[in-house]
């Protein structure tokens, strides 16, 4: 029986334990709270809990020595150590993180080793990957061109219990939802470089019409330039990445962040109320009216729809924040998931929209869409917990019964992946509908700023 080292007992870790455990593999899951890892295991056969921290290498050393496939589900921060453990015990390795500068490093030494460090096999990175490269090689093996390509991915609260101002629940790590509204923006648009500051990130939106669900909302994703390497797409004129949001979100984030309510720099908060916390960060004399003198700083109507989303959270109240010194990240981020956290009997959603405008030398150009909504189950997993956990089991899977014979490091962006993980990934529920032919008109037309 082949033997599967996990690292880290997290909110998405439980599908993929599931599946091994099915499929007829040991399980071993290593997590600083072991109590967590038994919960997951529920007592099953073929299945054992470790408690270990990142700063334990002499166990980690064992643990990878022990078991023939180690799969990481640990911050980024900490592949590149285990991967080195892989190395040094010529063992198969599985992350569904970004590759970092520190593992491409690491690629001579994983072929020298023999072994195969697969990354960015989750739902984005990952699914997205694969169903994207599934449709642009079967365009170049027409002799077609990427035009332009759009890849956009959210996940959502399913939409009956999108209840909120900012109509979002979570149901992953709250903490990282938020701080990613930091991030910076950069795209390829009609062949020209788009770059969006973090302080502009959430201006730059647009909607697009999504299948059962209507219109959400888009705003640019990290550096989407790097994807015309990753793709193997030279010719493509337009390359975007962006995330989908209910409308309300973007608008209330925005605001956020001209408020600095999303900095990490700590400031004094000792005997001060949320509303006090306000009048600080907009040099307000005292706390009264505190929506009022909010709107007047911000520019905005005082009745603004991101000013009832503060309010709702409870940002322009009396009550006492209870911290000494704290930043507003924190604050925020802590009243954010205390009162939008997905409820045990709600359900999430993944939606993920691909558009690419093809060109052919011999025939008309077209529009390709691939669409995947994705629903969790309150009885059973997220939406979000399977389309990350579920993609990289099926590849443990591949990995250890020798249908997957790569070394080196890789994304799964190659076919010797990707048809056999999208095969398995439709038996289990999560498939994306493909239209081919659709006319010029239901391209994306991203607005100019």
């Amino acid at each position: 029986m082949k033997k599967v080292l996990i690292l880290g007992a997290g909110m998405v870790v439980k599908p993929m334990v599931d599946y091994l455990l099915k499929n007829g593999f040991y399980v071993t899951i290593a997590s600083r709270t072991k109590s967590k890892a038994e919960n997951i295991l529920n007592n099953r056969k073929n299945g054992e809990s470790k408690q270990w921290t990142v700063d334990d290498e002499a166990t980690l050393d064992t643990l990878v020595r022990d078991h023939d496939l180690t799969v990481s589900f640990l911050p980024y921060a900490y592949h590149a150590m285990a991967a080195k453990m892989c190395i040094r015990h010529k063992k198969n390795m599985v992350t569904t993180s970004y590759v970092q500068p520190e593992m491409v490093e690491l690629d001579q030494p994983a072929k020298d080793a023999g072994i195969v460090i697969l990354n960015e096999i989750g739902v984005d990175p990952g699914i997205d990957h694969m169903s994207a490269k599934k449709i642009i090689d079967q365009v170049h093996q027409q002799n077609g061109k990427i035009e332009e390509f759009y890849s956009i991915t959210g996940a959502l609260a399913a939409p009956e219990v999108a209840d909120n101002p900012l109509k979002y629940k979570f149901s992953w790590s709250p903490k990282g939802v938020v701080k990613a509204g930091n991030n910076t923006a950069r795209y390829l648009r009609d062949g020209k470089e788009v770059n969006i500051p973090s302080k502009d990130l959430f201006k730059h939106t647009f909607l697009v019409p999504f299948p059962n669900i209507g219109e959400l909302e888009v705003y640019a994703n990290r550096d989407s330039i790097n994807y015309i390497n990753i793709y193997d797409t030279p010719e493509a004129k337009t390359m975007f990445r962006g995330t989908f949001r209910y409308k309300g979100w973007c608008e209330t984030i925005d605001v956020m962040k001209q408020l600095n309510l999303i900095s990490e720099e700590p400031i004094d908060l000792k005997g001060k109320s949320y509303a006090e916390m306000i009048a600080r960060l907009i040099d307000a004399d005292d706390a009264s009216n505190i929506r009022q003198k909010t709107a007047r700083y911000l520019g905005v109507k005082e009745d603004a729809h991101a000013l009832d989303a503060l309010e709702w959270l409870g940002l322009f109240s009396d009550e006492p924040i209870g911290r000494e010194k704290d930043s507003p990240f924190e604050v925020t981020s802590d009243l954010m998931l205390e009162k939008m956290k997905l409820g045990d009997d709600e359900r999430d959603m993944v939606a993920m929209q691909h558009t690419f405008l093809v060109s052919y030398p011999h025939k008309a150009s077209e529009v390709i869409k691939s669409s995947m909504l994705v629903y969790g189950s309150p009885d059973t997993d997220t939406s979000v917990a399977r389309t990350v956990a579920i993609p990289a089991a099926i590849a443990v899977r591949l990995i250890l019964e020798g249908k997957i014979n790569l070394k080196g490091v890789y994304r799964p962006v190659i076919p010797e992946i990707y048809e056999p993980v999208l095969d398995e990934l439709e038996n289990n529920g999560i498939s994306l509908q493909e239209e081919f032919g659709l006319p010029e008109t239901d391209n994306i037309e991203l607005p100019k700023y």
